[in-house]
């Protein structure tokens, strides 16, 4: 089965005819836009009629639910896009989900952990690395602190903030 990342969730019924409101979770929600085909997480796959956006949300209308009940049997549902039909990124750019479970070392190659999740804020996103111990470290994604990235040894080289012991 192909790698999978989520980029959005059912959130509810819109009208009764079938149009539900879908939160979108990625950097990218024009791509609701272009979207052929809708696809959930459990297998099933959707033929979009239209998307529009409103208010932080797109209205989406799939030739396969007709009704506000269908809708609703989906509520909560999460939309994904396999990793192989994501558009290529530029040098240095990579996607999220292509980084979680890379090690994390320092300059010295001594290991933090491996990386369990990222965090997007407003203006950095941040690394959540699981350590040896258990403990949760979070470092900026930054290029004080990121290094180097190398997906073919899937490490990822860092400096340690000074507030981590």
């Amino acid at each position: 089965m192909d790698k999978q990342i989520v980029i959005g969730k059912i959130i509810a019924p819109h009208g009764v005819r079938g149009e539900f409101r879908l939160m979108p979770l990625t950097e990218n929600p024009d791509r609701y836009l272009e979207m052929k085909k809708l696809l959930l997480e459990n297998g099933k796959e959707f033929t979009i009629i239209s998307a529009r956006f409103h208010k932080n949300m797109v209205l989406i209308k799939t030739e396969e639910i007709t009704s506000m009940d269908e809708v609703e049997l989906l509520r909560g549902q999460n939309v994904v896009v396999n990793t192989k039909d994501l558009p290529p990124l530029e040098q240095g750019r990579f996607y999220v989900a292509d980084l979680i479970g890379f090690a994390v070392v320092t300059l010295e190659n001594e290991d933090v952990g491996k990386l369990s999740d990222v965090i997007t804020t407003g203006s950095n996103d941040v690394f959540v690395v699981k350590s040896t111990s258990g403990k949760e470290i979070m470092i900026p994604a930054i290029d004080t602190h990121i290094k180097e990235i190398d997906t073919k040894s899937r490490t990822i080289k860092v400096v340690l903030p000074q507030w981590i012991d």
